[in-house]
């Protein structure tokens, strides 16, 4: 049974389609724009586990209203650079206390650069994804997940990136919990990127550019991100620093994986699936 649980405190892969229609809006190399302060968060917790887990129960991943989404992806992990998960169903392993362990504990920092949810505007919306994806998850069933929404964004962008975060990520996680949260920092030019949760006293990554031939930035094409159809390539930028700080699944990795991604997905990408189980 997945667990969808509340947090009400502020704790705050695949191909490339080169004939596609829908081109990507930008490169990750641009300014970005931001949207007004949202409001409560309980209702929008309860919404978000089940627009995220309905994949998972078997609900109908036909999308409830047109919509599109171009996002920059600030990300890093707990693997070795490149991240080894996007070519296989095991993370890395990782030697502590005397001890082997696979994980892949994660912080991905995304900043909506044009988008919509029906009527909605999602143009500037950020939202901030810290958990790990587990030993395992070669049947899609990850381990544990916060989504943090930036405090800017308003319910019914909240409501929107639930649902279109659903399709993104088509996975089972057995913990999943949201929060609110002041995504204060998202800075990048063509040598590093930076963003922080809370000041930093939540999360932060910090990312440099992987020193390639010449000094322009390092691109890894042709690889899928998760569910999305489309993507311009991970900037390859190993992190000095990526770290998750609340609670009792704290960690803290430096000159470990990262990197930047622009993905561009709409409902027209999403197929319509037979013998939903569940409604909302």
């Amino acid at each position: 049974m997945i667990l969808a649980s509340e947090l009400t405190t502020p704790v705050n892969t695949f191909e490339l389609n080169p004939n596609a229609k829908n081109r990507l809006h930008r490169n990750p190399w641009r300014a970005h724009t931001s949207h007004d302060r949202g409001a409560s968060m309980n209702r929008i917790a309860l919404f978000m586990a089940v627009a995220l887990l309905s994949v998972g129960v078997g609900h109908s991943t036909t999308p409830a209203a047109d919509w599109a989404i171009n996002a920059t992806a600030i990300e890093a992990c707990s693997c070795p650079h490149f991240c080894m998960c996007y070519f296989n169903a095991h993370p890395a392993a990782h030697h502590e206390s005397g001890k082997t362990e696979h994980f892949c504990k994660f912080n991905n920092a995304y900043k909506v650069n044009k988008g919509h949810y029906g009527n909605v505007d999602l143009t500037g919306a950020k939202v901030w994804l810290s958990g790990d994806l587990g030993g395992d998850f070669s049947q899609g069933q990850m381990d544990w997940v916060v989504a943090t929404f930036d405090k800017g964004t308003s319910a019914e962008q909240r409501q929107a990136l639930g649902e279109i975060l659903g399709h993104v990520f088509p996975v089972k996680w057995k913990s999943f919990q949201t929060a609110e949260g002041d995504i204060d920092t998202w800075t990048f030019d063509k040598d590093q990127a930076h963003a922080t949760l809370n000041g930093g006293k939540t999360a932060e990554i910090k990312l440099k550019r992987f020193q390639g031939m010449t000094d322009e930035p390092a691109v890894l094409k042709n690889v899928k991100y998760w569910g999305t159809p489309r993507n311009d390539g991970f900037v390859m930028m190993p992190n000095e620093l990526e770290t998750y700080k609340e609670g009792p699944k704290a960690y803290e990795f430096k000159g470990t994986n990262g990197f930047m991604l622009t993905f561009d997905m709409t409902s027209k990408d999403v197929p319509a699936q037979k013998g939903s189980s569940m409604a909302y």
